[in-house]
C-alpha cells in the first residue's frame, strides 16, 4: 500500500496539507503504483547560511523511502519568524501570510511533480521528483542529444546511404541553430511548429558554392521527414508528450521521371569515351538500364549472385538492398556481354565483384561528362 507522508502541520493561513491517513488521496494511486513509497516534504531553515542582516534562506525537503533532496525556495526570513515545527512563518502579518502562500505553491508543485512520475509509473526517488519540479529532467535533452542518440541507435541498423543522408540533416540543422537561432543546440521542450517552419524557410534558403539554391522543395522535405522521424523516436521514449510535427503537413511534389528513349539507349552505347574510367561508368550505366537494377544493387553485385538457368542462359539472383526483396533478373546478351568485359578486370578481381564499381558519390561525381549526344 502506498503511504503518503507529507510532514509538515498545516498552516495556519487555512491551508490543508495531505497526511499519511487521507485514505481518499491514497486511495486514488494505490491502483496506480506497483512500488511501496513513502514521500514527505517539509521546509526548514538552512541556518548556516545566515546572512549578515539575520536572514536565513529556506530550504525545501523531499524524502523518499528515507532518502532525501533539497531544494532552494529562494525566500529567507528571519529565525525568530519562523515556525520550526511547523514548517511555516509564524504570525498573520501580510508578509507572512504572502510567504506561506508562496511556499504552499511550491509545495504544491512538488507534489504535482512527484504525482506526474507515479501516474507515468516511473521510478520514484527525491533526486528524480526534484529534477521534474526543477524541469531539469527535460532540460538535459537537447536537439544534439537526440542526433547523436539516434545515430549511434540506427547506424548498425540503416544502410551507409541512408546514414549519410541523416548525417547531411544533422549538418543543416546545427547550421541553422547557429546561423539563426544564436545557439549552439535547443532543449527539446522548445521545439514546436515555428521551429519547424522557420527551419523550412532556412533549408529554402540555402545556397550551393555557386550561389544557387542548394535543394528543390522535396530536398527540404526529406530533411524535415527525417527531424519527424527522430523525434518521434523521443516521443517513443517519453522524453517529450507530444511530436510539434503533428500541426505540420509534409508537402511532397509529385515527380515524374524521364525514361531513356530506345534512340537515346543506342546513341550512348555508341558513343566511345577517350577516359577509361568514363568508359566504365558508361558500360554501369548501360548494364543499370539492361537489368533494372539500382546502382547500390549493381555495387553489390557478386560472382555468386549470376546462376545459369540453363545452357547458355543466365540470370541475376539477388536480393535488393533497399527494399530487402529476393529479385530474379534475366541477363540480356549486352548485359552479359559487359559482365564478360570486366570479368578479368583487375579490380573485380581484387574485390570479387562482378565490375569495377565506384562509390555513389565518385559515380555521380563524373556522370556529367557521359551525356546523350
Amino acid at each position: 500500500m502506498l503511504v503518503f507522508d507529507v510532514c509538515c502541520a498545516p498552516f495556519e493561513t487555512g491551508y490543508n496539507t495531505i497526511k499519511a491517513n487521507d485514505k481518499t488521496f491514497v486511495n486514488k494511486f494505490n491502483d496506480m503504483s506497483m512500488q511501496q513509497n513513502t514521500f514527505g516534504v517539509i521546509f526548514y531553515l538552512r541556518k548556516y547560511k545566515t546572512t549578515s542582516n539575520g536572514k536565513t534562506p529556506i530550504y525545501a525537503r523531499i524524502t523518499v523511502n528515507g532518502k532525501r533532496s533539497d531544494i532552494a525556495t529562494k525566500r529567507t526570513i528571519e529565525e525568530d519568524n519562523w515556525n520550526a515545527k511547523k514548517g511555516m512563518a509564524k504570525g498573520s502579518r501580510q508578509e507572512m501570510t504572502l510567504l506561506n502562500n508562496y511556499l504552499e505553491k511550491f509545495r504544491s508543485g512538488i507534489v504535482e511533480s512527484y504525482q506526474t512520475l507515479l501516474l507515468q509509473k516511473k521510478l520514484i526517488t527525491a533526486d528524480l521528483i526534484k529534477d521534474k519540479f526543477l524541469g531539469k529532467d527535460q532540460q538535459d535533452l537537447t536537439i544534439s542529444k537526440l542526433i547523436d542518440y539516434h545515430n549511434q541507435q540506427e547506424k548498425d541498423n540503416l544502410e551507409w546511404g541512408t546514414m549519410k543522408n541523416y548525417y547531411t540533416t544533422q549538418k543543416y540543422i546545427l547550421q541553422f541553430l547557429k546561423e539563426k537561432q544564436g545557439t549552439d543546440d535547443k532543449f527539446l521542450s522548445e521545439l514546436n511548429y515555428k521551429f519547424i517552419t522557420d527551419l523550412e524557410m532556412y533549408l529554402r534558403q540555402v545556397e550551393d558554392k555557386n550561389g544557387l539554391s542548394a535543394m528543390a522543395n522535396n530536398g527540404v522535405m526529406k530533411h524535415l521527414e527525417r527531424l519527424c522521424k527522430m523525434i518521434n523516436l523521443v516521443v517513443k521514449l517519453e522524453w517529450l508528450e507530444r511530436n510539434p510535427f503533428n500541426a505540420y503537413q509534409l508537402k511532397f511534389e509529385k515527380v515524374e521521371r524521364e525514361c531513356l528513349t530506345e534512340w537515346e539507349l543506342a546513341n550512348l552505347e555508341a558513343k566511345t569515351m577517350s577516359i577509361s574510367r568514363l568508359q566504365t561508368i558508361k558500360d554501369l550505366f548501360v548494364f543499370s538500364c539492361y537489368t533494372g537494377l539500382a546502382y547500390i544493387d549493381v555495387f553489390n553485385l557478386k560472382p555468386q549472385h549470376i546462376v545459369e538457368v540453363a545452357e547458355g542462359e543466365f540470370w541475376i539472383k539477388t536480393t535488393r538492398q533497399k527494399t530487402h526483396t529476393p529479385v530474379t533478373v534475366p541477363l540480356l546478351p549486352k548485359a552479359l556481354h559487359i559482365i564478360e568485359k570486366y570479368r578479368k578486370h583487375p579490380q573485380t578481381l581484387a574485390e570479387g565483384k562482378v565490375l569495377p564499381v565506384m562509390s555513389n558519390q565518385k559515380l555521380n561525381g563524373y556522370c556529367a561528362p557521359v551525356k546523350v549526344a
